[in-house]
């Protein structure tokens, strides 16, 4: 696979046969000009994850795509004009082009008792190769070969973080939702996490710079 992280939960995924974008949020760049797109998939409706002022133009300028959104997200996108292709539940399975997407989780992490907690849906592609949570720590039964590991939020502790990687246990652990460390926090919180789940690679991708996993 090659993975381009375009910051935060934003990576284009692509396969032999598929090029799925996840997460084209407001913390992310250069996803824009993003072509020939197989999927766009949203975890769930914060802006962080579905920005909702680019979609538009990115579905636009992809035609082929399908646009793919856990339940929730459907009143997201009907504000912008956008209707999905497909609702995300858990249990669901996509096929694009070649490549299979499963969803797994169906909450969003708890940030506090008092805010709402969404629908999150967390995508698995092609039995295990990659896995994209969204904003939940949920721990599938599939082995994962590359986790999108979510780094800082205001719904996790480090301490969590570590115990989501050992949980999952995968051969790569490419760091996402970073966008609320400053360089140095997320140096870090990059010792913390390697140093206390450390059997996993932990591969730090360069902005905009596709990357063989």
């Amino acid at each position: 696979m090659q993975i381009v992280h375009h910051g935060h939960s934003c990576v284009l995924l692509s396969t032999d046969t598929a090029r799925l974008l996840f997460d084209p949020g407001a913390f992310s760049t250069g996803f824009e000009s993003a072509r020939e797109l197989d999927a766009i998939l949203i975890t769930h409706q914060h802006f962080d994850h579905l920005d909702g002022s680019r979609l538009p133009a990115l579905v636009e300028a992809n035609p082929g795509a399908a646009l793919v959104v856990d339940e929730d997200s459907v009143p997201e996108l009907e504000k912008v004009g956008l209707t999905p292709t497909s609702v995300a539940r858990p249990g669901d399975t996509f096929t694009f082009g070649g490549t299979s997407v499963s969803v797994v989780g169906g909450r969003h992490a708890t940030i506090h008792e008092d805010t709402p907690t969404p629908a999150n849906a967390g995508y698995i592609v092609d039995d295990g190769a990659f896995y994209h949570p969204g904003d939940a720590l949920f721990v599938p039964e599939q082995r994962i070969d590359v986790l999108g590991l979510p780094m800082a939020a205001p719904w996790m502790k480090t301490s969590e973080a570590v115990d989501f990687l050992r949980a999952v246990r995968p051969r790569v652990a490419v760091p996402i939702h970073e966008a609320l460390l400053s360089e140095v926090g997320f140096q870090v919180q990059q010792s913390f996490v390697t140093g206390l789940a450390a059997d996993p690679e932990f591969l730090a991708l360069p902005r905009d710079v596709p990357t063989l996993v």
